[in-house]
C-alpha cells in the first residue's frame, strides 16, 4: 500500500516574513508558485472596498487632482473599480462631479435634467460641457413638477450656427413615451422599436418621471462587471478632509450621490479625523466611510473603533511623494498592508493598499499580502480619461502628474490634507513630474486584470478571498530578494530592447 507523505514546504509564510521588524517594500520579496488545477479566466478578482461595498474589480483610482476626476471615476467603475473624486476645487464643482458619475448610466434616469421651451441652445451646451449628456427633455416650465412638451438631441442641434435660438424653436416635439411603472425590460423594447435615442417616462397627467436612454442600454451591455448601486447607478466615491469648515462638502456630495467617502489625510491619527469619521457616521449612516491614511496597528485601532468601514494603507511610497525623507515618518509599504490588513481583518475591515504601485506585480503582491483593493496614481495618470492635455517631452507623449503635497498642487487647495496652520510657508512633501500615455481605461483596465489573474493563477488561487485564506494558513510561501535577485527578475544582459506598451514593473 502507497504511503501518502505530506509535502516539503518551501520558502517561509508570511508571518516569518514580516515579523523580523526590517521595513519590507514590494520588491524585497517574491512568492512561491503554487499548483495549478484551473485557467486563469476562472480566476475572480471580486473584492470588498468597504464593509458594505463590493467591487468586481480591486481596482481605485487615487483622489489626486491629475487623476481623478468624472471621466475617470466613470471609466473605472464601468470596469468594475471606483474612482475617488478629488477635492482640490470648489465644494459646487466637486458635487457636480459626483452627479455626473451618478447620472452617467443608470437604468432608469430618476431625476433627468430638464429646461424649458424658453430656454436657448447655449443652455444644452453648458449641460454638455460640465455633465456629459445633452438629450434634454423640455417640460412646460423647466422643471419635472410640469408636463412634457418635447426633447432636444444632438441631431436637432448640432448644426445650428445660432447657438442663442429658444429651444421651443429646434425641440422635438413628436415623442415617443412610456407610461410611468414601466418596467426596464418594456422600456428596452420600446426604445428598440421606436429607434429613438431617449425614452421619456411620463405619469398620468404628461410629467416627466423618469428617463431611458439608448447609451446606456449599449453600456450595460459592453460593460457587465460595472460597478453600481441598487439602482444601478455607477458608484462614486468623494474625497473629504477633516477640517471643520470643510464639513459642508460632506453634506454637498452626499446630497449628490456619494456613495463612500475617503477622509484624505496624510497622517490619518489624529482626534480630527476621528472626529470626522464620527461625524459623517452619525449623520449619513448609509454611506460608507474610508479613513487614512495610516500604516501602524495603533492607527488602525483607533480609526475601526472610531467607525471606519475600510482603511487607506501607506505613508510616503508613491512615486511622487518624499513624506518618508521630509518627515522622517512612515513605513515600508509592503510591511505596513501585512500588517494592518491581518489587524483589521479581525475586525471584519477591508484595507486599500494606497502607493508604490509600480505594474501588475506590485498589484497581486499587494492583494496577496492581505489587501482587498489597491489604489492607483501613477498607473492611471497618463490614461486618456486622466485630467489634463497630452504634450510630448523629448518626443514621448506623457500628462503631467502631481503629487498632492507639491508645492503646486498646495497653492491649489492640496494642502488640505495636510494638518498645516495656513502661516504661509510651505513645506512639500511631494513633487510634480510627468507620465506616459497609457491609452484609454477601456484597454487598459482589462490588461491588468487578466495580468493579475494570471498572477493568481500562479500563486495556486482562484480569488482574492482564496489568497488571503492561504495568506493566514500559511498555504503561500514568500521568500526575501537580495538586490542581486531583484536585478535577475528584472530585464538585464541585453544591449537594448522595446519596452512593451504598459511597461514591465
Amino acid at each position: 500500500m502507497r504511503e501518502e507523505r505530506e509535502a516539503p514546504h518551501d520558502g517561509v509564510p508570511a508571518s516569518a516574513l514580516f515579523e523580523d521588524g526590517v521595513g519590507l517594500s514590494y520588491d524585497d520579496f517574491i512568492l512561491l508558485p503554487g499548483y495549478i488545477d484551473f485557467h486563469a479566466s476562472e480566476v475572480s478578482l471580486e473584492t470588498q472596498l468597504t464593509r458594505g461595498i463590493r467591487l468586481k474589480r480591486p481596482l481605485v483610482s487615487a483622489p489626486m487632482d491629475t487623476v481623478s476626476e468624472s471621466d475617470m471615476a466613470i471609466g473605472l467603475a464601468l470596469q468594475g473599480g471606483i474612482g475617488i473624486l478629488h477635492y482640490n476645487n470648489t465644494i459646487e464643482e466637486q458635487a457636480a462631479m459626483v452627479r455626473r458619475v451618478k447620472r452617467f448610466e443608470n437604468g432608469f434616469i430618476s431625476d433627468p435634467v430638464a429646461l424649458s421651451p424658453d430656454h436657448r441652445v447655449t443652455d444644452v451646451d453648458h449641460i454638455k460641457r460640465t455633465l456629459g449628456f445633452s438629450g434634454i427633455p423640455i417640460t412646460e416650465d423647466g422643471t419635472l413638477q410640469s408636463r412634457l412638451v418635447g426633447i432636444v438631441t444632438n441631431r436637432d442641434i448640432d448644426f445650428e450656427k445660432d447657438r442663442t435660438r429658444l429651444l421651443r424653436e429646434v425641440m422635438t416635439t413628436d415623442l415617443v413615451t412610456a407610461p410611468k411603472g414601466v418596467t426596464l425590460s418594456e422600456a428596452n423594447k420600446i426604445l428598440k422599436r421606436s429607434k429613438k435615442g431617449k425614452l421619456p417616462v411620463i405619469d398620468d397627467e404628461g410629467r416627466l418621471a423618469a428617463l431611458v436612454s439608448r447609451n446606456d442600454l449599449v453600456k450595460n451591455k459592453d460593460f457587465p462587471e460595472a460597478s453600481k448601486d441598487s439602482r444601478k447607478q455607477l458608484l462614486a466615491g468623494a474625497a473629504v478632509s477633516t477640517r471643520e469648515e470643510e464639513r459642508g462638502r460632506i453634506d454637498s456630495v452626499v446630497a449628490a450621490g456619494a456613495d463612500v467617502l475617503v477622509i484624505d489625510a496624510a497622517q490619518g491619527h489624529s482626534r480630527f479625523e476621528i472626529d470626522t469619521v464620527r461625524y459623517i457616521k452619525e449623520r449619513y449612516p448609509h454611506v460608507e466611510v474610508i479613513a487614512g491614511n495610516i500604516v501602524s496597528l495603533g492607527q488602525c485601532d483607533a480609526l475601526i473603533r472610531a467607525g471606519a468601514d475600510g482603511l487607506r494603507i501607506g505613508m510616503g511610497p508613491g512615486s511622487i511623494c518624499i513624506t518618508q525623507n521630509m518627515m522622517a515618518v512612515g513605513r515600508a509599504q509592503a510591511s505596513a498592508v501585512y500588517r494592518c490588513a491581518r489587524y483589521a481583518r479581525e475586525h471584519g475591515v477591508p484595507v486599500v493598499a494606497d502607493g508604490g504601485i509600480r505594474g501588475i506585480g506590485h498589484i497581486a503582491k499587494a492583494l496577496a499580502i492581505g489587501a482587498c483593493t489597491v489604489m492607483l496614481g501613477s498607473l492611471l495618470a497618463g490614461t486618456a480619461e486622466s485630467p489634463g492635455e497630452y504634450l510630448y517631452e523629448n518626443g514621448v507623449r506623457v500628462k503631467q502628474y502631481r503629487g498632492m503635497a507639491s508645492l503646486e498642487a498646495m497653492s491649489a487647495g492640496g494642502g488640505k490634507r495636510y494638518l498645516v496652520e495656513g502661516d504661509g510657508i510651505q513645506v512639500p512633501q511631494g513633487v510634480a513630474g510627468t507620465v506616459v500615455d497609457k491609452g484609454s481605461l477601456t484597454d487598459y483596465i482589462p490588461y491588468l486584470a487578466k495580468g493579475v489573474s494570471q498572477a493568481f493563477q500562479d500563486m495556486g488561487v482562484r480569488s482574492v478571498t482564496e489568497a488571503h485564506e492561504a495568506l493566514y494558513s500559511g498555504r503561500l510561501r514568500f521568500e526575501r530578494r537580495t538586490a542581486a535577485a531583484q536585478e535577475e527578475g528584472s530585464v538585464h544582459s541585453l544591449v537594448s530592447y522595446r519596452e512593451p506598451r504598459w511597461g514591465i514593473r
